[in-house]
């Protein structure tokens, strides 16, 4: 099955792509989880680096990102530009907090020493919507990996691009 990126203000179709056969999609899993298995032993140090290049290159690119949410979605391009903005600001308020946000929190209890933890929990499927294309992954992603989590990601069909 083919996909395909259509500007809904002139119908002009300026992209394909190709659905994933059911060989691709295994070794695609395959692949994310023994990525997710070095990555959820990494530090939040470690993580962080990426996260904040992550940060630059959407800067880097906002003008050709918000270009092609405008021609694949319509969005104005002053908004799309700022979405994309806010997906790095995103980024690094992650890379900065979640250490903060997901260090153990001792609870009182008849024990020595009792605590809560947070740990990595695997694979995170995000099916998003069309509206906010960079945002709506950008604001899972962006959490569930510094918490040592993987992502796969299934946009919305008329998104793909994005």
């Amino acid at each position: 099955m083919t996909m395909e990126s259509i500007n809904p203000a002139t119908g002009e179709r300026f992209a394909e792509y190709q659905e994933m056969s059911a060989d691709k999609i295994e070794e695609t899993l395959t692949l994310a989880h023994d990525a997710w298995s070095r990555w959820r032993g990494s530090t939040f140090e470690e993580r962080a680096g990426p996260m904040r290049r992550a940060a630059d290159l959407l800067e880097e690119r906002k003008d050709a990102l918000g270009r092609l949410m405008t021609a694949e979605m319509g969005k104005p391009v002053g908004q799309a530009r700022g979405e994309v903005e806010k997906c790095a600001w995103v980024c690094r308020f992650y890379a900065d907090e979640a250490p903060s946000f997901l260090a153990p929190e001792p609870v009182a209890t008849d024990a020595a020493k009792s605590y809560v933890a947070y740990r990595p929990l695997g694979l995170v499927l995000a099916v998003m919507p069309w509206n906010f294309p960079l945002w709506q992954v950008f604001r899972f992603a962006a959490p569930a990996l510094m918490a040592g989590n993987g992502g796969l990601l299934k946009h919305a069909s008329n998104v793909y691009g994005c």
